[in-house]
């Protein structure tokens, strides 16, 4: 039996503390949706910018964060068939809706079923909590031809006619969980040359890096690291965590005598471009949005392939930590360690 009020952690003013509520009412499945009882909510750094900014919330308050849900479906939506009662579900939650039906840190919320899966047995709560947010948004900026890179997403009817071998992209970021994802993600489109900026070399080859250089250093060292690889050939950089001002260094690497592209995650304003030197042809800056339901056409025939990826290796979740609990002291103590900029693990929180 399904309950009509629940617990759940809300922001009530921005730059607040997250508050515990107990009377929040449990949101209905519409069509094309079932209700989750979640059992995970996955954290990330932008829940930190909309609890201490408000990033996607300022509008909207109270509101509900966290975008990555792992949950059990215990209501369908009309005419669903795609899941049952009972089955384990991951799923990218959208921001969208008046009361946040869909976000995780609730007991329970929504799911859309085109922007989640079925989990496969092999794999756990926590490992499927991993990838929403952080597989989405480099999926976005490397395939969408949007807001991204336009590189042909590997089962869309242009990847026949685009060379994947012949061509190199660029990763900065590579120690975070979507400059990881980006490395799979490449490696899965069969892209040659796959430079990365940043991380542990041995992971990141693990993944499908081809080439993992030293991130420290001044800029103009780290910039020669990539030309001696890449030469003035680069036409595709993805910056996973640099504001505008680090993400001339990406800028930097592109081509002179080709057009080349960044996407970046962080799209805080625009780039100087006098700080970019040289570049005869041109290039474009892609603002990159990871969700699923705005990018449904490529993101939803993707989450029907994951789970396929997911038992085969081809995808491999990211690393994560427990908290146990959904009490304010467990979420706001991850987002307090994000806003201060310390090292964090993905966390998740379990209730």
């Amino acid at each position: 039996m399904v309950p009509q009020i629940q617990k759940a952690l809300i922001v009530t003013e921005i730059g607040k503390p997250l508050q515990l509520v107990t009377d929040r009412p449990v949101p209905k499945p519409g069509p094309d949706q079932v209700l989750l009882k979640v059992r995970v909510a996955g954290i990330n750094p932008h829940d930190h910018a909309a609890r201490d900014f408000g990033l996607f919330i300022a509008g909207n308050l109270p509101a509900v964060l966290a975008n990555d849900t792992v949950g059990t479906v215990v209501s369908l939506g009309p005419g669903v068939t795609k899941y049952q009662i009972g089955d384990r579900v991951l799923s990218q939650s959208g921001s969208s809706g008046a009361n946040y039906p869909q976000m995780a840190l609730q007991e329970y919320a929504v799911n859309d079923i085109g922007a989640g899966l079925k989990i496969p047995d092999n794999v756990s709560d926590d490992e499927a909590a991993t990838l929403p947010t952080n597989i989405i948004a480099p999926l976005v900026g490397f395939f969408s031809s949007g807001n991204g890179l336009g590189i042909p997403a590997p089962w869309s009817v242009g990847a026949k006619d685009f060379d994947y071998a012949s061509t190199t992209v660029l990763i900065v970021g590579g120690g975070s969980n979507c400059g990881k994802f980006g490395v799979q993600l490449a490696k899965l489109a069969g892209i040659g040359r796959i430079v990365v900026v940043g991380g542990v070399d041995a992971e990141l080859k693990g993944y499908g890096a081809t080439h993992v250089l030293d991130r420290h250093g001044e800029d103009s060292e780290v910039l020669e690291r990539i030309r001696n690889v890449v030469g003035d050939e680069l036409q595709y950089a993805f910056d996973a965590v640099n504001p505008p001002t680090g993400q001339v260094l990406a800028l930097n690497a592109l081509s002179s005598t080709k057009k080349g592209k960044l996407a970046r995650l962080l799209p805080m304003g625009p780039v100087d471009e006098s700080m970019v030197v040289g570049k005869k042809a041109g290039f474009e800056v892609k603002d990159v949005m990871g969700s699923s339901q705005l990018n449904h056409q490529l993101a939803y025939p993707f989450w029907e392939r994951l789970p396929d990826l997911l038992v085969s290796g081809k995808i491999k979740p990211s690393k994560f930590v427990v908290k146990n609990g959904l009490t304010p002291e467990n979420a706001n103590g991850v987002l307090d360690a994000y806003r201060d900029k310390q090292r964090v693990v993905k966390t998740h929180i379990h209730f």
